[in-house]
């Protein structure tokens, strides 16, 4: 999931940058690799990807903030 996730990113946010190295435990939003739109997408990949509706209680800093959390909380969905 970390490698489908970081891919994701690396592709669709920031053009196929080679030269990006994400870590599953980087911020995201800290760090400006995403922004705010982009986590929308983000989560709209998610929910396609791993069939799963991410309610809006949900959408927090902590369930998003780095590609950990996030398979953290979709494992919890699962």
């Amino acid at each position: 999931m970390n490698e489908t996730i970081i891919n994701y990113i690396i592709q669709e946010m920031h053009g196929g940058a080679e030269d990006l190295d994400i870590m599953p435990e980087d911020d995201l939003l800290g760090s400006g690799l995403v922004e705010s739109m982009g986590m929308m997408r983000l989560v709209q990949f998610i929910e396609e990807t791993y069939d799963l509706k991410v309610p809006p209680q949900d959408m927090t800093i902590e369930n998003f903030m780095t590609v950990e959390a996030m398979v953290n909380y979709i494992q919890s969905k699962k």
